[in-house]
């Protein structure tokens, strides 16, 4: 089983890229966000892999992250993915994005993705909550670009403290994530415990 190629970038297409090991040329197909982080040709270049062997062929899955690897498989145990849907989830959605889309249960940010219509969206979101909840805080802990990572470095603490006050009062881990990073999102500027905690039961409430 491959779980991880090094060599020379040779090529790439808009699904895959070939790699040069020891000069043999491996196909492998990646998340469009994948191939845009891959450097120019003849460079070299990590990929993280996963094999699916089938009995009419072997397919080669790459990733720049050991994380946004785990996400393809989490993905595919959600009834209706496979492989493409979630390199289409991939394609559009950061690991940290897909773990916050999930917990707060955000459907529209689902549906923007290829392959993932309303009832999808509602199904990944059902079958996969209470396995992301800690991912999803851990994401947000790391958070390092553009809005909502912005977002989630300024009010880690704050997030922090309002979901365990939160769980502290009956509520299930991945619920409180969901509605505390919701509540986040909507006060907008810096709120502080106490007005995550509120705005957090009004969101629980629903």
């Amino acid at each position: 089983m491959i779980a991880k190629l090094s060599g020379l970038l040779d090529s790439v297409s808009d699904t895959a890229c070939i790699l040069d090991v020891g000069g043999v040329g491996y196909q492998v197909f990646c998340s469009a966000r994948t191939l845009r982080n891959l450097p120019r040709p003849s460079e070299a270049v990590r990929l993280y892999i996963e094999t699916h062997v089938r009995e009419d062929h072997i397919h080669l899955f790459g990733f720049v992250s050991a994380s946004e690897r785990e996400c393809f498989n989490l993905l595919q145990t959600v009834q209706g993915v496979g492989a493409k849907v979630a390199l289409g989830i991939l394609s559009s959605l950061s690991p940290d994005e897909l773990f916050r889309a999930i917990a707060s249960a955000d459907k529209t940010t689902l549906n923007r993705c290829d392959g993932v219509g309303p009832k999808l969206a509602v199904r990944l979101i059902t079958e996969l909550k209470d396995k992301v909840g800690g991912m999803a805080l851990g994401a947000a802990a790391q958070a390092d670009g553009g809005e909502a990572g912005a977002v989630a470095v300024a009010e880690t603490g704050a997030v922090a403290d309002a979901l365990s006050a939160l769980v502290n009062l009956g509520y299930k881990r991945a619920d409180a994530f969901g509605a505390v990073t919701t509540a986040a999102r909507n006060l907008g500027d810096k709120p502080n415990v106490q007005e995550l905690i509120r705005a957090g039961l009004k969101e629980l409430a629903r």
